[in-house]
C-alpha cells in the first residue's frame, strides 16, 4: 500500500477520540462470538438490533491482497509481526526526518499505528482478494486521465529528467496547449496524483479541498492519514451515520427506512441514496444514485452498493459491502471489515472536526500560482507551466 501524504496535514480529525489498543482475536474465537451475538443481539428500547456507537477499524488491512501473498487469505502470526515491525520503522524514519526539518514527517504527530489485520485483504470475493478486471471502458477513462496529467507535466524538469512521475509521457519545452482546457472528467480523486495546475479549486484532489471520497468508506491508516470513525445513531424508523475521515473531512448520511423506492434517476447525490431494511439482526442498505463527481476506484454514477451491518459482539461490528458497476468491473466484488466500538465516556465531548489545512492552504496555493503567473508575464520569473507543483507525488515510501 502507498504510505504518503502531500503537504503539511497535522490536525487531528477527532480531538478527543481515544483509540483503544487493538488486540488480535483468533478467527475461531471471533466466529464463536458472532454466533453468540446473533442469538442474543443487543436491542434498542424499541426492539431493533442496536448498532449505535462510535466505530473504527482496529486493524490496518489492504483493500486488495498484495501479489506476494497470492492465494493466502490470512497472514501467519510471524508475517503479521514482521509487517508491523516494518511499518513501525517507516513511521520512525518519518519522525526522524521531522526532527531534522526534512520532508512531511509531521503527519505522524499525535497519531497511532494500528496493527495489521489477520486477513491479507478486505476483499473476500473474488477469492484471490483482488478486484475483478476492468472493462475496456474503464481502462480508456483511466488512460485519458493519465494522458491529460502527463500533458500538463511535459514542460517540467520532471519529464526532462525522465523521472518516474512522467513515465509514459514525454518532455517538450513548450507547455502543452491542453494546459488551458478542462480535464477529461471531473477530478474526484481522494489523494492524487494531482494535475500540474492550480487554475481553480477543482484542479485539486478532494483532500486538498477538505472533501472526502464518500462511500464505500473502509478507513485510512492511522499512521498516515488519521484513521476514520463513524458514529451510528438510531431512532424509531430512522438511522443516521456520521463519518469523520482523515484530517477532518466529516460528512453525514441518513438511511431511509420507510420502504419507499430510490429517488428518481435524475436526482444524484455525492454519497448516493441509501435505502435500508432489516434482515434478522443485519441492517441491509442499498445505495444508488451517485453523481458524476463521485469516484470510487473509477466508478462514478453507475456505482451500486449493498451494505450489510451486523453487530457481531458487545464491542464489534461487522461491515460487509458488495460493489457493482458493470461499466467498470466485469463482475461485482465484496469486501468485509470488522469495526471496534469506542468508549462513550471518553468521547462524551465531541469537537466538530475541521479540515483547517484545506481552508487555508488551498487559497494560498491558488494565490501563489497567480503571483508566479504575474511574475512570468512581467519577465520576473520562470514560466509556471515549466514547474512541477507536486514533485515526488507518485513516489512510494
Amino acid at each position: 500500500m502507498r504510505d504518503r501524504q502531500s503537504g503539511s496535514m497535522v490536525s487531528l480529525a477527532i480531538a478527543s477520540v481515544a483509540v483503544s489498543a487493538a488486540i488480535s482475536v483468533p478467527a475461531t474465537r471471533a466466529s464463536a462470538q458472532a454466533q453468540v451475538a446473533s442469538s442474543t443481539a443487543l436491542k434498542t428500547p424499541w426492539g431493533e438490533p442496536d448498532l449505535q456507537g462510535i466505530w473504527t477499524p482496529a486493524f490496518d488491512t489492504p483493500l486488495q491482497r498484495p501479489a506476494k501473498y497470492a492465494d493466502q487469505e490470512f497472514f501467519t502470526e510471524a508475517q503479521r509481526a514482521e509487517i508491523d515491525k516494518d511499518r513501525a520503522m517507516i513511521v520512525e524514519r518519518r519522525r526522524a526526518r521531522k526532527d531534522t526539518g526534512v520532508g512531511d514527517a509531521d503527519v505522524t504527530v499525535g497519531m497511532s499505528l494500528n496493527p495489521v489485520g489477520a486477513r491479507t485483504s478486505l476483499i473476500v470475493d473474488p477469492p484471490d482478494g483482488r478486484m475483478p478486471p476492468l472493462t475496456a471502458e474503464a481502462e480508456n477513462a483511466a488512460a485519458a486521465d493519465r494522458e491529460f496529467r502527463l500533458a500538463l507535466l511535459q514542460a517540467t524538469e520532471t519529464c526532462k529528467s525522465q523521472a518516474v512521475q512522467c513515465r509514459g509521457g514525454k518532455y517538450d519545452p513548450i507547455p502543452s496547449p491542453r494546459r488551458a482546457v478542462p480535464p477529461p472528467r471531473y477530478i474526484a480523486a481522494k489523494l492524487g496524483p494531482r494535475i500540474n495546475r492550480y487554475d481553480g479549486p477543482e484542479d485539486s484532489v478532494l483532500q486538498d479541498r477538505c472533501l472526502t471520497g464518500g462511500l464505500p468508506e473502509f478507513g485510512l491508516p492511522q499512521s498516515a492519514f488519521g484513521g476514520s470513525f463513524r458514529r451510528i445513531v438510531q431512532t424509531p424508523g430512522g438511522i443516521s451515520m456520521f463519518y469523520d475521515v482523515g484530517m477532518g473531512q466529516g460528512w453525514q448520511r441518513n438511511i431511509v427506512m420507510d420502504g419507499n423506492p430510490h429517488l428518481p434517476a435524475s436526482i444524484r447525490q455525492w454519497y448516493g441514496d441509501s435505502r435500508g431494511h432489516w434482515e434478522g439482526n443485519t441492517l441491509v442498505i442499498d445505495v444508488t444514485n451517485f453523481g458524476p463527481k463521485t469516484d470510487f476506484q473509477g466508478s462514478r454514477e453507475n456505482l451500486h452498493l449493498v451494505e450489510r451491518w451486523t453487530r457481531s459482539g458487545p464491542t464489534t461490528l461487522e461491515y460487509q459491502v458488495t460493489v457493482d458497476d458493470p461499466t467498470v468491473w466485469h463482475r461485482p466484488w465484496t469486501a468485509k471489515q470488522e469495526l471496534t466500538k469506542q468508549n462513550e465516556q471518553q468521547n462524551r465531548i465531541y469537537y466538530e472536526p475541521r479540515c483547517i489545512e484545506g481552508n487555508y492552504g488551498l487559497p494560498g496555493l491558488l494565490r501563489g500560482t497567480r503571483a508566479e503567473e504575474l511574475a512570468f508575464a512581467e519577465r520576473r520569473g520562470p514560466d509556471p507551466a515549466a514547474k512541477d507543483l507536486n514533485p515526488g507525488a507518485d513516489l512510494v515510501e
